[in-house]
């Protein structure tokens, strides 16, 4: 749930009465190759999502070779010995479903929603892409020039979409968190194709992987075609590799100056937070939502509304599985000081640590989580990533109905002692966004 709520941040939140999510049933089994797969069956929309968790990111990777987790999304795509070059994407759309992945630094994750007539199709795809991808030379030379342009478009042609490789190369120097997904193009350019292949050899293979499958399905047949499809794909052989890096503690806080193609300067601070499965993330979460769930929130209702002092400020837990960054950001009103924006940003830190939130506003909070559960749930294809996150992360598919008790055993006082644990000066990377026009004034 973590995940869903920073897509969440944009929107309006506002006290609502509590809403209920039913159950959602499933089973869960495991192929002798290692591969666990999840079934949800649901009869509302004649739709099926079928997707595929391959616990491997880019923390994955090692340093001179990053940036092949989120490559490997796209070089996936290129096809396999069964489906011609390019043909993959044509043969979801002709059918009447979408499809896509992402990338994060702890997993890649595909899917494909189609007609529930058509799982089937969805399972011989995704079996096609695990048992036998199309790594060549052709295909490897054709996804480095799309990551190219996606780093492009995304990061390098948009305002302030450096912060996360920026903050999180200062936030973590050991751990391989120290890079972000999109890694280095230098170190795509210098792999050889044997390296592609080795990645693929270790990371992609079904003892690394979560087939989680929800919508118009009949569980018996769908079982029948995932063993049809799957059973016979062989386990991988090699061990597959995991950071166990423990991070040293900052030491300090870092202060660093970005120039980019911006044109109103921001701050963005990054506070180191445990991972995803530690019970303070429950309240950091919730903390999120204090300080930045909504209009009426304490950093737009301040610094917003009543002082004038920014266009736009945000807070949200950047939660991964083995540690994290709290993210608190500010762009400031055109006239208005930077510095002063930093300031009261600071301030709000400080009272939310010293002391507790009121009664209302915790009851506020608690219905904002309620609904962004549910929401988070709402979907075929929300379900079916939910399962399959709980399952690899925490070891416990069920906590797609049941996590959202743990935020409700979350107190005031727990928000205020993670809020004065982890929202420290010498526990964060604050980093100061300047247009690039005043760098040539500062070198001088």
């Amino acid at each position: 749930m973590k995940r869903k709520l920073l897509l969440l941040l944009g929107l309006a939140a506002i006290s609502v009465p509590t809403m209920a999510q039913r159950e959602v049933e499933f089973t869960e089994f495991d192929l002798d190759n290692g591969l666990h797969v999840i079934l949800h069956e649901d009869h509302s929309t004649p739709i099926v999502a079928v997707t595929v968790l391959y616990h491997v990111g880019s923390k994955n990777e090692v340093e001179g070779r990053t940036g092949f987790a989120h490559f490997f999304e796209h070089l996936l795509f290129e096809g396999s010995e069964n489906i011609e070059r390019g043909e993959y994407s044509e043969i979801v759309q002709s059918n009447g479903g979408n499809l896509n992945a992402n990338t994060t630094q702890d997993r890649t994750f595909y899917y494909e929603i189609l007609p529930s007539n058509q799982l089937e199709l969805g399972l011989w795809l995704e079996s096609e892409r695990m048992l036998h991808a199309n790594i060549d030379q052709e295909g490897v030379d054709t996804q480095c020039e799309v990551v190219k342009e996606e780093k492009r478009q995304r990061i390098d042609n948009q305002p302030y979409a450096s912060f996360s490789a920026e903050m999180f190369k200062r936030a973590f120097t050991k751990h391989p968190y120290n890079w972000t997904p999109i890694g280095s193009l230098e170190d795509l350019n210098a792999a050889k194709l044997e390296e592609f292949m080795d990645f693929y050899n270790v990371f992609y293979v079904p003892n690394n992987a979560t087939l989680s499958i929800a919508g118009d399905i009949d569980p018996k047949q769908a079982k029948e075609w995932v063993e049809k499809y799957f059973a016979s794909i062989p386990r991988g052989t090699q061990e597959i590799p995991r950071p166990n890096i423990e991070e040293p503690p900052l030491g300090g806080e870092v202060v660093d100056t970005v120039y980019d193609n911006i044109q109103i300067p921001a701050v963005f601070m990054g506070y180191r937070m445990p991972g995803e499965t530690d019970q303070d993330a429950y309240a950091m979460s919730m903390l999120t939502n204090i300080l930045s769930g909504g209009e009426s929130a304490r950093l737009p209702k301040r610094l917003v509304d009543e002082e004038e002092k920014a266009l736009q400020v945000f807070a949200f837990p950047y939660t991964l599985e083995d540690e994290g960054l709290f993210i608190v950001l500010g762009l400031p009103q055109i006239g208005k000081s930077l510095d002063s924006l930093a300031m009261g940003l600071d301030e709000e830190m400080e009272k939310v640590k010293s002391a507790l939130i009121s009664e209302r506003e915790f009851e506020k909070v608690q219905n904002q989580v309620r609904s962004q559960f549910v929401q988070s749930n709402s979907s075929m294809a929300g379900i079916a990533e939910s399962l399959a996150n709980y399952h690899v992360y925490y070891g416990d598919a069920d906590l797609i109905n049941t996590e959202i008790e743990k935020y409700m055993k979350v107190t005031r006082e727990d928000i205020q002692r993670v809020a004065q644990k982890y929202l420290n000066d010498d526990n964060r990377v604050k980093l100061i966004y300047l247009p690039k026009d005043q760098e040539q004034a500062s070198a001088q």
